[in-house]
């Protein structure tokens, strides 16, 4: 339907004469005349047709139809019609483009925080400070300006940049696919919305959009009118208005007072028959929404504010023909629905909870950055002494970036940005999977809030039973038959009354057609009650159509429709006589009343008097009644040929009748329906069951499905003396009246509309329990409407339900089945437990990974997991964790536990106890790694490294570490209420298995250097830096050059140093000729700062370190060499390759360097000062 928003329509207010030229050609009528006519009402509207037209047929002369025949379904016509008059489709506004949501999900202020801690970093990794004259900014330039800076500064900032270019884009895609989904959701909507139209007189279901101008179109009880129109006939038609005026009285319609129906405006009572004046843009919605093009942008602004607060989206699905009063009508309904729709449970929470953690990670990241630049600060100018020169200025400066960047490190692992994806996830998941469960959700949170629910008030009719009803007992010439009786058996007079009484007196759209599949049953369509009892003259071997085409609907004299006052229906036709014969059926304890005779078994009249009618009840109604039967009493009366009645006083025209037949209707209850019922009672949830059936009926059923209980304390009341309950003297309803009633009401019989919205309010306001009740209502009559819209949430019928009812609810079921909402409730639980289980692994996360960086970052001066590998952590596996937990398929399991309620935290106490318990034993296991790990995998220590210096052995161990313990907690984390065993069910799960092995093999690739996986000591590249092979460095002139590269900046300064060593080594050989005479010399390794390709530069063994020259310079050398990472294969300031390990230690005068003397050997520090 979408390339029909390019409707040939424009819309032209003010001068319709530029359109009117071609259309007169065609038709009689223009485009600009039929505007104007439907702009008129009442009296007015009908001079205008009498003065223009003559009357209505001579209108649908002009448009070229014919009032009874229809139009021709010829393609050609119907086209031309839309050309000229355009499309019955009203364009949906633009849905925003992928570039607005990424722009919509960059406003999130901790990625713009990231976003400039990035650039700052980046910008800062490109400056080089001039480092020559430096030496007086200490041994804080050795760090800054270290030569390998140079080639991997940049990796941090562009890592943090890509891992938040990766958020941006999960969540813009995420809105842009729900967005999508919603769109499908919409025109699967629009396109299922059919209307009757008749085409070469034959009656059509056609989806609204198809309508034309000139079409004829059926209007009946329940229908939302899709198009503007006149009517041509009507029977007693009251038209709800109040969508486009705003008067809620119900507005009587008839071709000669008031004959101009509007689009968008419901049918309350009646039916009729109207020719289509204008459709899409040119109706009087169409006009309306044309007109708030405009307007709707700056709302939308206005809106979009107050969305932003409300998390998941909750888009208004809007049937175009629906124009509900296009969107004033949706803005009345936002404004109404602002009281009405709190948040759902699970946002209320959550928005809370990030609220206090975004604060406390906040509070951290603050705390961390001022320690750390106090550290420095002090040590730096008050123990060291030092001046601060300006041209230190950028190497303070950037240290002072990098306490800013852990600082933020800290924040970014506080905030747990996955949270708001895995609510998306989950509820997007979960929608898509409930259509498969038959329920169409509208309203996203409204699957949340069914895992709340603690009461569900049913409708009986097509939910709890089959709707298909069928008569199975009757009372006919004083004979009660339990089942059908022979034709043979019947008087044939009754027979024929009956007949004619039921064919005639019954909406001709509802009928039995044949069955559709072979052994199926036959096909009811309209009424269900009407289809019971012509399935009923279908039994007794008599057919209805041959009676309906003998009376057609236009020779039918007067119709009185039913409605929820009168509950009965009545149709007056002419008698070849002259006189007039009334057929009425209706609800029998109404009828009945009505009756002054009977008909014996002879079929003649016999007196009925209330003394009678006490003994037929007694004998024949309530029998019937606790059978969970309907009854329902067939009459008719005959009017003389003299005797004309006033037929405006029906109260008159219908009495003094004559009983033909009770017979008793019954709706089977669906098989399926007590199971239901016994898993929504074991789950905490109350199903009571309001209809509109007799209290006989309504509690045989409601004994049958389980929702009373023999033995129980329980209440089923009837209407009136519910509202008797409920009301004062001054017939005000009282919440405190309304308490002592509800807890115990199973049953609502008799019960009209408003009792339904009563009660639902009742309930939701109700402050007696310890919680809210959270309330899911059922309904399918265009009169549910204010109580579907006042529950939490509403369910409306897919298939019974008219448009009204599934505008105003949240989830449709598509298969009106009771069970369906029991797979809602289980859906609804899954999806909270869903988000518990990501908050569980998140917050463990969050809790050792700011730990770990506070401490660490006080006391080592350094982040033990650098900002790159906390992104790594959070968005990656976060995001794939929450992608993981929240597609945990659910289980009958989360039907045996009660509600949660609005006042139960988040996180419970068993969740507590796994996140704090799991959070324990890995900080343990990362502190024991941090402070005394080198000693047990023998490696050189990462603390107190110099900043900038390439991820450590030492620290790679520990990153490693720390993600394999999150890897095993996301599978603890798949069970939140304390069950043993975590693995249960979980390969029924494909994504989170494939996730978390994926998980590990990343996890395992971005760690370990591919070129040799020798061990353990091998392992140590810190995700993404610049790797190179052993090959590459196999030359020696090759690492020359690449020394004298790197070497280019601070050349003198290098040289100077290289002499001192030189003089050093020889000394350190002299030594060790004398000292290590009888030990065997290990093979050679080629050393990290392989500067010469001379043998003398290869030191082997233990070797000491002996300051032969003075003290600070030698400190400031082994400072720049130690610092100088670039030539180690291995990329670790610890390079195990090498024979050098060069440390510096503050207390002792003389710095001394410890040997490794053969791969495998144990470390030994040897020191020696001389």
């Amino acid at each position: 339907m979408g390339d029909m928003a390019n409707s040939s329509i424009e819309f032209h207010p003010k001068t319709p004469q530029q359109r009117e030229a071609p259309h007169a050609g065609g038709f009689g009528c223009t485009l600009g005349e039929l505007r104007t006519l439907m702009e008129l009402r009442g009296a007015e509207a009908l001079q205008k047709i009498q003065e223009a037209y003559g009357d209505v047929s001579g209108l649908c002369r002009r448009l070229k139809t014919s009032p009874t025949e229809g139009l021709a379904d010829n393609t050609n016509d119907l086209e031309k019609r839309r050309q000229i008059y355009g499309q019955n489709f009203i364009p949906p506004k633009q849905p925003k483009t992928f570039l607005q949501l990424v722009w919509e999900a960059l406003q999130d202020v901790t990625l713009i925080i990231l976003e400039v801690a990035a650039i700052v970093s980046l910008g800062l990794s490109f400056y080089a400070p001039p480092g020559e004259e430096s030496e007086a900014c200490g041994n804080v330039s050795g760090g800054a300006e270290d030569e390998g800076e140079a080639e991997a500064g940049w990796i941090e900032g562009a890592a943090i940049l890509l891992s938040v270019i990766c958020v941006v884009l999960v969540t813009a895609f995420n809105d842009w696919s729900k967005e999508k989904q919603f769109r499908g959701l919409q025109s699967r909507i629009e396109q299922e919305q059919k209307f009757t139209v008749i085409r070469n007189g034959q009656l059509l279901q056609v989806p609204v959009a198809a309508l034309v101008v000139g079409d004829i179109a059926q209007v009946k009880y329940g229908d939302l009118l899709p198009a503007d129109g006149v009517l041509i006939q009507g029977n007693d038609l009251k038209i709800d208005e109040s969508s486009l005026t705003g008067e809620s009285d119900h507005v009587r319609k008839s071709a000669d007072k008031d004959p101009m129906l509007l689009s968008g405006t419901h049918v309350m009572e009646g039916s009729g028959r109207m020719v289509v004046t204008a459709v899409g843009v040119n109706s009087q919605t169409g006009i309306i929404f044309t007109l708030l093009g405009a307007g709707g942008e700056e709302e939308e602004k206005k809106e979009k504010k107050a969305k932003k607060q409300d998390g998941a989206v909750a888009m208004e699905m809007q049937p175009l023909k629906s124009a509900e009063g296009g969107e004033m009508e949706e803005r009345e309904k936002k404004k109404a629905n602002v009281p009405k729709k709190e948040k759902s449970v699970l946002q209320g929470k959550l928005t809370k909870l990030a609220v206090q953690i975004g604060k406390a990670g906040l509070v951290m990241s603050a705390i961390t950055v001022i320690i750390l630049v106090l550290y420095f600060v002090i040590e730096t100018f008050v123990v060291d002494g030092r001046v601060w020169l300006a041209e230190c200025t950028p190497v303070y400066v950037q240290y002072f970036v990098k306490f800013f960047i852990i600082g933020v490190t800290v924040l970014v692992v506080a905030v747990p940005e996955g949270l708001p994806l895995a609510v998306t996830i989950s509820l997007a998941y979960s929608v898509k999977k409930m259509m498969k469960d038959n329920n169409l959700v509208r309203h996203l949170d409204a699957c949340e809030t069914m895992g709340n629910a603690t009461a569900i008030c049913s409708d009986k009719t097509g939910t709890l039973t089959t709707n298909r009803m069928t008569v199975v007992q009757s009372y006919l010439g004083d004979t009660h038959y339990k089942e059908i009786p022979a034709p043979s058996a019947l008087n044939p007079k009754i027979l024929d009354l009956l007949v004619h009484a039921i064919s005639i007196n019954s909406a001709y759209t509802t009928k039995i057609l044949p069955p559709e599949k072979e052994g199926a049953l036959p096909r009811q369509v309209g009424n269900k009650t009407e289809c019971a009892l012509l399935g009923f003259v279908l039994d007794l071997k008599r057919d209805f159509q041959p009676v309906r085409e003998q009376i057609p609907e236009d020779k039918l004299y007067k119709v009185y429709t039913f409605n929820s006052v009168r509950k009965s229906m009545s149709t007056v036709i002419l008698m070849p006589d002259g006189g007039f014969r009334l057929f009425s059926k209706g609800a029998s304890e109404i009828l009945l009343k009505k009756c002054t005779n009977i008909l014996n078994s002879n079929g003649e009249l016999r007196s009925f008097r209330p003394r009678d009618r006490d003994d037929m009840v007694k004998k024949i109604i309530e029998p019937m009644a606790c059978d969970g039967l309907r009854t329902i009493c067939i009459a008719y009366r005959d009017f003389t040929a003299g005797q004309e009645p006033d037929w405006d006083n029906e109260n008159e025209v219908v009495g003094d009748l004559t009983c033909i037949a009770v017979v008793g209707i019954e709706d089977p209850v669906r098989p399926e329906v007590p199971e239901a019922i016994r898993k929504c009672q074991r789950a905490g949830i109350t199903v009571r069951m309001v209809t509109g059936d007799n209290i006989n009926t309504a509690r045989a059923i409601a004994a049958k499905c389980g929702i009373i209980q023999p033995g129980e304390d329980f209440l089923c009341l009837e209407g009136k003396e519910f509202n008797r309950r409920i009301r004062n003297e001054k017939g005000e309803i009282e919440q405190e009246r309304l308490d002592k009633v509800w807890p115990k009401l199973r049953v609502l019989a008799r019960s009209s509309p408003t009792d339904k919205h009563t009660l639902v309010k009742g309930i939701i306001d109700s402050t007696t329990g310890e919680q809210r009740q959270v309330v899911a209502v059922t309904g399918d009559g265009t009169n549910d409407g204010p109580a579907l819209k006042k529950a939490d949430v509403g369910f409306a019928m897919g298939i019974a339900g008219t448009d009204v009812a599934k505008e105003a609810s949240d989830i449709i079921l598509t298969d009106d089945n009771f069970t369906s909402i029991v797979k809602a409730v289980m859906w609804g639980r899954n999806v909270y437990d869903s988000i518990s289980k990501f908050l569980q692994f998140q917050l463990t996360v969050n809790v050792v990974a700011v730990i770990v960086a506070f401490t660490g970052a006080c006391i080592t001066q350094d982040s033990p997991l650098k900002a790159v590998q906390m992104l790594w952590v959070n968005l990656i596996m976060d995001t794939f964790a929450s992608l993981a937990l929240a597609t945990e398929p659910p289980t009958e399991s989360l039907l045996l536990r009660k509600p949660y309620g609005r006042d139960k935290p988040l996180i419970s106490r068993t969740m507590m106890k796994n996140i704090l318990g799991h959070a324990v034993y890995q900080l343990a296991i990362i502190f024991t790694l941090l402070f005394v790990g080198e000693l047990f995998f023998d490696i050189d220590s990462g603390r107190n490294a110099p900043l900038h210096s390439p991820p450590s052995e030492h620290y790679t161990i520990i990153f490693n570490t720390f993600v394999m313990m999150q890897l095993f907690n996301e599978i603890n984390a798949r069970k939140i209420h304390g069950e043993r065993n975590v693995f249960d069910g979980i390969f029924s799960n494909p994504i989170f298995c494939t996730i978390v092995l994926g998980t590990f093999g990343i996890q395992v690739i971005a760690t370990i250097p591919t070129s040799q996986l020798k061990c353990l000591k091998e392992a140590g590249h810190g995700p993404g830096k610049d790797e190179m092979t052993d090959e590459e460095l196999a030359e020696g002139e090759e690492e020359i050059d690449h020394a004298e590269r790197e070497l280019r900046r601070g050349q003198i300064l290098w040289f100077r140093g290289l002499n001192r060593i030189q003089t050093q080594i020889r000394v350190v050989k002299a030594f060790r000729s004398s000292l290590y005479e009888g030990l065997e010399k290990p093979e050679s390794k080629s050393s990290i700062h392989n500067f010469m390709a001379t043998p003398e530069f290869l030191i082997n063994d233990y070797t000491h370190n002996i300051p032969l020259i003075d003290d600070t310079d030698v400190d400031e050398n082994e400072e720049r060499l130690r610092a100088a990472p670039p030539l180690s294969p291995n990329q670790n300031n610890n390079a195990i390759d090498s024979g050098i390990y060069l440390t510096t230690h503050a207390t002792k005068s003389a710095t001394s360097s410890a040997f490794s003397s053969r791969p495998g050997s144990p470390l030994h520090s040897v020191e020696t000062s001389l």
